[in-house]
């Protein structure tokens, strides 16, 4: 299996190392990180990554104009986004389901299960 390409956009530095350094650990995963929203998506340009992690609460941009930016340019349309935030209302479920991510993950979420969604969503993606 091929090394696979994991982007966290997450104004969160602590939480987004606790999370590469887990992904790395539990898979081949190769995790970059983006602390900021406009980082974020200039990353997500420069190194098209197999899949983007993306909280929705941080400065600047929340994650649902992330979101609608990534999917309105042909660079990265096809990326698939996994939300991963602590907001877990319906309305936020809704508004990125309409705005196309893959799944919506709640914080906390073990690392195990978390792999297990990026792996669903990856595989998924590659029967497409």
């Amino acid at each position: 299996m091929s090394v696979k390409k994991i982007l966290i956009i997450d104004d969160e530095p602590g939480f987004c190392e606790l999370v590469e350094k887990n992904l790395e650990l539990v898979n081949d995963f190769a995790v970059a990180i983006a602390t900021d929203s406009r980082e974020g998506i200039s990353l997500a340009k420069k190194i098209k990554p197999d899949l983007i992690l993306l909280d929705i609460m941080m400065p600047h941009m929340d994650g649902f104009e992330v979101l609608k930016r990534l999917k309105d340019d042909t660079d990265t349309i096809e990326i698939p986004v996994i939300m991963l935030t602590a907001k877990g209302d319906d309305e936020s479920r809704t508004r990125a389901m309409q705005l196309y991510d893959e799944e919506y993950i709640t914080k906390p979420i073990g690392i195990n299960d978390l792999k297990n969604k990026i792996d669903e969503v990856l595989k998924r993606r590659s029967h497409k």
